[in-house]
């Protein structure tokens, strides 16, 4: 689990879109979290640019990543759900590859394949109409 420092976070609260009749357009619930990539201490070069890498399209001109959160009623259920996912968008852009091991194709296999591609033009030809030939 990764340890976000709060001095890299930034909030702001706005309306909150959507369904809740009055409620909805007189409280501002809806969090926008930036977390400032650039400036975090917390992650070393080759973190930080795999995170730049995997995470272009959430970052702005300035390097900070934006996460929103609308889906509770309150603005602190909001605010702990924007940090839960920035802490898992996080977590899935820092993980490693895993390397693929390349594999040879079996013998077999493609023996069957030529022989299912023979089986076929065999049927295909004798399907063809050709003229002065009787059946």
């Amino acid at each position: 689990m990764i340890e976000i420092n709060e001095e890299d976070l930034r909030y702001a609260a706005s309306r909150s879109s959507g369904p809740g009749g009055q409620h909805v357009n007189k409280v501002n619930t809806r969090i926008m979290l930036w977390f400032d990539l650039e400036r975090s201490t917390q992650f070393s070069a080759s973190q930080k640019a795999r995170l730049r890498e995997k995470l272009s399209t959430r970052l702005d001109k300035l390097g900070r990543l934006r996460v929103a959160s609308q889906r509770h009623r309150t603005q602190r259920a909001n605010r702990q759900a924007a940090l839960a996912r920035l802490q898992v968008l996080l977590e899935e852009a820092l993980k490693k590859p895993t390397v693929r091991i390349r594999t040879r194709v079996p013998g077999s296999v493609v023996r069957k394949r030529l022989e299912d591609k023979r089986q076929r033009s065999v049927v295909k030809r004798q399907r063809a109409y050709r003229p002065g030939e009787e059946e």
